[in-house]
C-alpha cells in the first residue's frame, strides 16, 4: 500500500496544453463517431434525426474539455507547487465526471427523460467505472512516455560530445597498471573487496579488467565527466551505456547496452537517479 502511494506523489510532467480546441475536437470527434455509428444508450430507437443527436452530444463534450482546460486546470496548476500524479488523475477523473454529467443532461432534454436521483446515481456510477479505466491508463501511460523521453534524452545527452575521449583509471598498487579506455566504452565499475573490476564494451563484447583502486578514486578520476553516477554505495554507471530503467521508489535495475548487463540502484540512490531523469 505504501508503494502504491509514493507512485501518486511522483511528481508528474504537467505541461501546459497549447492546443485545447485541437484536443477538444478530437475527444468531439471521438464521441459523435462512437453515438453515430454505434447508437448505443437508446439512440438507435430513438426516432428523431440521429446525425444531430450524436452532433450535440460531442458538442457538449468540446465544451466540457475547454472549460475544464481554461478554468481548472490552469489555474489549478498555477497555484500548486509541484504537480503530481495523483493531482494529473484526479483531474482527468473530475474531467469524465462533468462530461457525463453535462451529456446526461443533455439526455434528459433531447429524450425527455425525467431527472430521477435514481437515474442520476446510475449514470454516476457507470461515468466512475469508465473513468476510473481511462484515468489509470491515460496517466499511467502520458507518464511513462514522458519518462522513457526523458530517459533517451539522457542517452543521447553526451555521447557525441565524447568520441574520441580517453580517460584514465590509476591503479594504485602497480605502477603503469593504469587503465585507460574511450569514455564512450565504459559501462559500469563494481567494488570488489580491495579492488575495482571495470567493465566496458569492446568490438560488441562485455570485457573485464581489474584495478586496485575504490569507489571515491574513480569517482575523482572521473570527475569531469557529468554522466558518470554512483547509483549504488558498489557500483558507478555510465548513464550513457543505459537502455532502460526498471523498478519503483524502493530501487531500479539498469540494463546497459541492449542487455550485456544490468547495474542495481540501492534506494538512498534513487531520488537522485530521478534528478536525471525526470
Amino acid at each position: 500500500m505504501k508503494g502504491k502511494v509514493s507512485i501518486l506523489k511522483r511528481k508528474y510532467p504537467f505541461e501546459l496544453n497549447d492546443h485545447p480546441v485541437k484536443e477538444g475536437l478530437i475527444a468531439f470527434a471521438i464521441v459523435f463517431l462512437i453515438l453515430f455509428l454505434l447508437q448505443p444508450f437508446g439512440i438507435s430507437e430513438y426516432a428523431g434525426n440521429k446525425f444531430l443527436v450524436s452532433l450535440a452530444f460531442g458538442l457538449v463534450t468540446f465544451v466540457c474539455c475547454l472549460a475544464m482546460d481554461y478554468c481548472i486546470e490552469v489555474p489549478l496548476h498555477e497555484h500548486v507547487k509541484t504537480w503530481r500524479i495523483w493531482h494529473q488523475a484526479l483531474t482527468v477523473f473530475v474531467e469524465i465526471l462533468i462530461i457525463g454529467l453535462c451529456n446526461f443532461l443533455m439526455a434528459c432534454i433531447l429524450f425527455q427523460y425525467p431527472m430521477e436521483l435514481a437515474a442520476g446515481l446510475e449514470m454516476v456510477y457507470f461515468t466512475i467505472l469508465i473513468g476510473l479505466i481511462y484515468t489509470v491508463l491515460s496517466t499511467s501511460i502520458s507518464y511513462h512516455q514522458y519518462v522513457r523521453k526523458q530517459l533517451d534524452a539522457l542517452l543521447e545527452k553526451t555521447t557525441q560530445k565524447q568520441e574520441g575521449i580517453l580517460v584514465t583509471l590509476h591503479d594504485h598498487r602497480i605502477r603503469g597498471n593504469d587503465l585507460c579506455l574511450p569514455i564512450n566504452d565504459l559501462f559500469y565499475i563494481e567494488a570488489q573487496k580491495n579492488n575495482v573490476a571495470v567493465f566496458f564494451v569492446r568490438d560488441g563484447q562485455l570485457n573485464r579488467n581489474e584495478i586496485q583502486s575504490t569507489l571515491t578514486s574513480v569517482l575523482n578520476d572521473l570527475k569531469d565527466y557529468p554522466n558518470i553516477f554512483q547509483c549504488h554505495r558498489s557500483f558507478v554507471v555510465n548513464l550513457n551505456s543505459i537502455t532502460s530503467a526498471k523498478g519503483n521508489s524502493n530501487g531500479y535495475t539498469l540494463e546497459l547496452g541492449e542487455g550485456l548487463a544490468t547495474v542495481p540502484v540501492s534506494r538512498s540512490f534513487v531520488p537522485k537517479l530521478k534528478s536525471f531523469v525526470i
